[in-house]
């Protein structure tokens, strides 16, 4: 199951309390203090972890509390620190506070940690407290609470490249093609109900490609499936916009679904995009031609293509795709 939102409390340590003792020995009947510090509670700590791609966990566990330090004891002894706690996530994961909905922590990189909140400091011990003009103190000071934080966890997915377009149009199909994923595929819409990651290799180049769940009109404001998933195709480098050509309103579907990622990020204007017109088997040869020239006029790079039965350009789409996700661009 794919989850991609999650909200969890997390709680760092509480720091254990100082001592009050006194040494005592059989010679010494009357010692100095010797009550030793609390030790510090331990942290709650944030790690990407690429085996994981999902929150699904975190629907059943949502509360991390990092052990208390220890107390203090006689004979200066410290307390122990109490054991940070890591909380491994996918690579991607924005942390939120769910009270400002500020974004604490962008979880973007590889084997990244994250200190969410950190572990309260330890009580002073008598021991540590006495002075010139109180030799003998008969108080410690206790432990600082740990941090306390209500979180919101958002996974964006971390794709090169972002296959959009209306349900049905084919984008299960292209990635099922170009790359391991097998989704769902159907002939009727919405066969796709979470975004699919599919890794393509082409040649010595591989990059991640994600099949984004069918954008319909209204998207950005929460129509479909889109509003839901619309936030994915935020960090891709390329989009690859899938236009049904068999259908006569081919250029109202390719606008529309623009109209929502230009309403949803004003972004996605600058986005580098490629427009593939699928299913040109079924197609009529005068709204293909309409259709390119179309969409030529608007300078996008554009492909032909039939995913199911192979007459399809795929190839020369990959090759451009990896130029482009390797930084040579888009402009040969």
């Amino acid at each position: 199951m794919f989850v991609d939102i999650a909200n969890i409390e997390i709680k760092a340590g509480d720091g254990g309390n100082g001592a009050v003792s006194f040494y005592r020995s059989p010679a010494t009947a009357l010692g100095g203090p010797d009550g030793g510090n609390g030790g510090k509670g331990g942290d709650v700590i944030f790690q990407t972890d690429s085996n994981i791609s999902t929150l699904y966990k975190f629907r059943t566990k949502k509360k991390f509390f990092a052990p208390n330090g220890g107390n203090g004891a006689g004979k200066k002894c410290s307390g122990k620190s109490g054991e940070n706690i890591f909380i491994k996530v996918p690579h991607g994961t924005i942390i939120k506070d769910v009270a400002s909905g500020a974004v604490i922590c962008d979880m973007d990189k590889l084997d990244m940690t994250f200190v969410a909140a950190r572990g309260g400091k330890g009580g002073v011990g008598n021991f540590n407290l006495k002075s010139s003009v109180n030799r003998a103190p008969k108080y410690a000071k206790k432990g600082k609470p740990g941090e306390y934080f209500n979180l919101c966890l958002e996974l964006k997915l971390l794709a090169d490249v972002g296959l959009i377009g209306m349900p049905n149009a084919g984008k299960s199909t292209i990635i099922s093609t170009i790359s391991g994923a097998r989704p769902k595929i159907a002939d009727y819409p919405f066969t796709t109900l979470s975004p699919i990651l599919g890794v393509v290799n082409y040649f010595d180049k591989s990059f991640v490609v994600a099949d984004i769940p069918g954008l319909i009109k209204n998207a950005s404001k929460g129509a479909g499936l889109g509003h839901e998933f619309l936030k994915h195709v935020q960090r891709c480098k390329v989009l690859v916009h899938v236009v049904d050509v068999s259908l006569d309103n081919a250029i109202e579907n390719f606008e529309i679904i623009n109209k929502e990622l230009y309403e949803f990020d004003e972004n996605f204007k600058n986005f580098p995009m490629i427009v593939v017109a699928n299913k040109i088997d079924i197609a009529d040869k005068k709204i293909i031609s309409k259709f390119e020239n179309y969409i030529n006029s608007k300078k996008f790079k554009f492909f032909k293509t039939s995913a199911v039965n192979g007459k399809a350009c795929l190839d020369s789409l990959l090759y451009l795709l990896s130029k482009f996700v390797t930084k040579s661009g888009l402009e040969s």
